[in-house]
């Protein structure tokens, strides 16, 4: 992409909006995804300080202008960037990061990693994050993906989001949390042009010590699982309660774990994790996923859908 075009766009929102900026062009994304592949951005981009929602909103109006895309991406987790890398522009909404209290919950801004908001909450001795203990990923993320664990889900606690509406004239939004609006893994926000800039979560005084120690054994859980031995996103798949069983049960049932394509593999010690053992690339994660859902469909009649999400030019 004309490297011109985007300086353009940059300087110009830059004028609009001032605002603190980190810029890589050709950034190899391998390095923001949990699962370490992916080719170059075009152009990533890092902004922070307050004026981040501003900046943010003068940024996509001019790279709409320039019919520029614009993709965003926060803690990295859930996603498998194609190896050929995001044409246009990244925005990583990273250091946009921290948490208030207030009289309704507590507010944490969307780059905000999600165990830094629960050590947050933690800390002031409120109860009610501790359930997301342990997940990688980003606050504004898990809110789009309604991140779910251990029998909760954040529709459980999310009392309001804020949100930059890019549909028409962009503007910020307030948006109150409707139970209704949100289903297993699936959040009002996907499939739509806007962005998360802040949540508010509903939470309660709690025992310090209590509160400690649930967050440990999720940890701890996590990590007897696996989670943190291999570059992965998590689960892959999406469960469905009317196969009866997890999805991991049914791959692993059918001899997949350890399974591989490439660098990328079932895992040996859960069904439902594909694993970058060390030089997998986005291709054959895709390939694996998709030999995997064919045996399943084969075997079992049950049609896998698939958890993460997938980005680049290869979609």
């Amino acid at each position: 992409m004309n490297k011109d075009i985007l300086i353009n766009i940059i300087e110009k929102s830059k004028n609009e909006t001032p605002c603190d900026l980190d810029i890589f062009y050709n950034e190899p994304l391998c390095d923001h995804t949990t699962f370490k592949v992916g080719g170059p951005a075009d152009v990533l981009l890092r902004p922070c300080g307050e004026n981040f929602p501003r900046f943010c909103i003068s940024l996509f109006k001019n790279a709409r202008t320039a019919d520029i895309p614009v993709f965003i991406i926060g803690g990295g987790a859930n996603i498998v960037v194609s190896d050929s890398g995001i044409r246009g522009i990244v925005l990583d909404t990273s250091l946009w990061n921290g948490g208030e209290i207030c009289g309704e919950g507590i507010i944490f801004k969307s780059g905000t990693k999600i165990d830094d908001a629960v050590n947050f909450a933690a800390e002031a001795g409120l109860s009610g994050l501790e359930f997301l203990a342990g997940m990688p990923g980003a606050v504004g993320g898990s809110v789009y993906m309604n991140a779910r664990c251990y029998g909760k889900e954040i529709s459980d606690i999310l009392t309001w989001t804020e949100i930059i509406d890019f549909k028409n004239e962009p503007e910020i939004k307030r948006i109150t949390a409707d139970k209704n609006d949100f289903e297993y893994k699936k959040s009002p926000f996907q499939n739509k042009d806007n962005l998360i800039i802040k949540a508010c979560f509903s939470v309660k005084n709690g025992d310090n010590k209590t509160i400690q120690n649930e967050m440990e054994k999720n940890r701890k859980d996590r990590e007897a699982k696996g989670h943190y031995l291999f570059p992965c996103a998590g689960s892959i798949f999406k469960n469905n309660r009317e196969f009866g069983k997890p999805i991991g049960q049914i791959i692993d049932e059918l001899g997949l774990c350890g399974f591989q394509i490439g660098g990328a593999q079932v895992a040996p010690f859960h069904g439902n994790i594909i694993i970058n053992t060390g030089n997998a690339a986005a291709q054959d994660i895709r390939a694996l996923m998709n030999e995997v859902s064919e045996k399943v469909k084969n075997s079992t009649g049950f049609i896998l859908e698939a958890e993460v999400i997938f980005a680049g030019q290869d979609r």
